[in-house]
């Protein structure tokens, strides 16, 4: 068995999205001082890696802490877009290969390669994005949610979030930020999704995993 961590590390100055805080990283007490080290946290709900509930767009969308643990571990399959060049588009032809798996598969992750500017301005540049028509062909195979290791589900021009609203409008839960998929091309894995659980929430910082028997 193998454990493939797919989660950034939340830090001070790490890449969040336009308009929204870094986090703090506040020392709150410290070993010399009180006897123990405790950290205050200050956040978005979507820092980092991290899950978008339907509650994210929709007002009286399911909220993250509604979903068990069961539904959020599940087999995952990731599709090796990382061909793709700067703004090009993930259509339902780039699927195929992976149709028969994708019909197995709760989570399916887009490897675009990415995360290879994370930490720098190019990291919010034309990422390689699912066209609508390839969301709603993700929609018809049943799967449980979307991952990718981009800052959005859309283009960043697209302030009206439209993947976000056809995914998260079908129920699909949606992954952004994630890293290493590289690691999983063309294995088969267990994914485990653990959401920070707080009330209500739209979404959550996470800690993602994958296993796989070798």
């Amino acid at each position: 068995m193998k454990v493939i961590d797919l989660t950034h590390t939340i830090e001070a100055n790490m890449p969040v999205f336009p308009g929204t805080e870094r986090p703090i990283l506040e020392q709150a007490n410290t070993i010399e001082k009180d006897g123990f080290k405790e950290t205050l946290l200050t956040m978005f709900s979507h820092t980092g890696t991290h899950m978008d509930a339907p509650a994210h767009i929709f007002k009286d969308g399911k909220t993250l802490d509604a979903y068990d643990a069961q539904y959020l571990t599940g087999k995952g399959l990731v599709v090796d877009c990382s061909g793709k060049g700067e703004g090009e588009v993930i259509v339902p032809e780039d699927l195929e290969p992976y149709i028969n798996k994708i019909e197995k598969a709760d989570y399916v992750l887009f490897n675009t390669g990415w995360t290879r500017f994370w930490g720098q301005d190019s990291y919010y540049g034309k990422f390689p994005c699912l066209h609508m028509d390839t969301v709603k062909l993700l929609i018809k195979k049943n799967i449980r949610g979307i991952g990718l290791d981009v800052i959005s589900l859309d283009p960043m021009e697209d302030t009206n979030l439209s993947n976000h609203k056809e995914a998260l409008g079908k129920g699909l839960l949606i992954i952004e930020n994630l890293c290493n998929l590289e690691e999983l091309n063309g294995k088969e894995f267990t994914l485990c999704l653990m959401p920070l659980k707080f009330k209500d929430s739209d979404g959550a910082p996470t800690r993602v995993i994958a296993i796989t028997e070798g």
